[in-house]
């Protein structure tokens, strides 16, 4: 009998559903924890983040996984490097929620697929469609178009789209499973992370964390919220083509634009709206040709 091989891209397109659809109501939980500033919230984030790596590593009988990746000197160094970039990523997007700024976090997470199009393509070299080329085209008028109306918010989309999808291509090439690597990158930042918590501590505000249990619980969760979605990423960006598992994240920045007009009751300025309307036209084109593609290759 042949056994299913769980490396398939099925596998990686549950995984990659599952991931988005987490950080998409992402922004519900931040509201928990709005009253810690954002740096200290990170630092907490990731102090919570291993030891729920650990546990995981240890159910699933992972620890000489775990110990073969650490002896690897050039996975930790490309582990550094995607540890940086997540860290980096992690920081703006808190500060952007925390600052009202839902839309632009949400425009990043839309011009990301773009962005790993663009790194599938030049550094993979994956090949694209000419429908593809266009609705890459299309995204890059709408960023344009942010960038003629909407400058002093640009930084925190671009800076969201390319942080991630740096990190998800140095995920993608790193010989280390996905589990195992986010403990190392989680280990990795782990001394800057405690740093800034006790600076924190020794401030006159105090740490946030001592502030009440319910509070305390909720950093606490944070490790949980970190630790599953990005495990699940790295999953999938492991196992598909990484310009398909970039526009499976439409499903993220849709789910914050919702919450945006929603629960945080944001007004959608004209130009922010001309923008996220050439984003939406260039998901729907490449999503479009993609479908179109794999019914084509069907056999009959």
């Amino acid at each position: 009998m042949t056994q299913s091989n769980p490396e398939t891209p099925k596998s990686g397109v549950s995984a990659a559903i599952a991931a988005y659809t987490i950080w998409g109501f992402l922004p519900l939980y931040l509201l928990t924890v709005k009253s810690v500033p954002a740096m200290e919230f990170v630092g907490w984030r990731i102090i919570w983040t291993l030891p729920i790596c650990i546990v995981i590593v240890l159910v699933r009988g992972q620890l000489p996984d775990l110990r073969v990746a650490f002896a690897d000197r050039k996975s930790l160094m490309v582990l550094a490097a995607s540890a940086t970039f997540i860290g980096i990523n992690w920081l703006v997007y808190v500060w952007a929620i925390q600052n009202g700024n839902v839309y632009a976090a949400s425009l990043g997470y839309y011009i990301n697929p773009l962005v790993n199009v663009l790194l599938g393509t030049i550094v993979l070299k994956e090949k694209l469609t000419r429908l593809q080329w266009a609705a890459v085209t299309i995204a890059g008028i709408g960023v344009a178009v942010l960038i003629a109306g909407a400058l002093t918010t640009l930084w925190i989309s671009l800076t969201l789209a390319f942080s991630f999808g740096t990190y998800g291509l140095i995920r993608k090439q790193v010989a280390v499973g996905s589990l195992p690597g986010l403990t190392i990158e989680s280990a990795i930042l782990l001394l800057p992370a405690a740093v800034v918590a006790a600076w924190y501590a020794a401030s006159p505000a105090g740490s946030s964390f001592t502030v009440s249990p319910v509070l305390s619980f909720a950093i606490i969760a944070g490790g949980v919220v970190t630790a599953i979605p990005l495990l699940l990423f790295a999953v999938a960006a492991r196992r598909m083509d990484y310009s398909t598992l970039g526009f499976f994240q439409f499903l993220a920045p849709t789910i914050v634009f919702i919450l945006g007009l929603t629960v945080f009751e944001q007004p959608l300025k004209p130009v922010q709206a001309v923008s996220f309307g050439f984003i939406w036209a260039a998901i729907a084109l490449f999503v479009w040709d993609m479908l179109a593609r794999r019914r084509a290759a069907k056999p009959a």
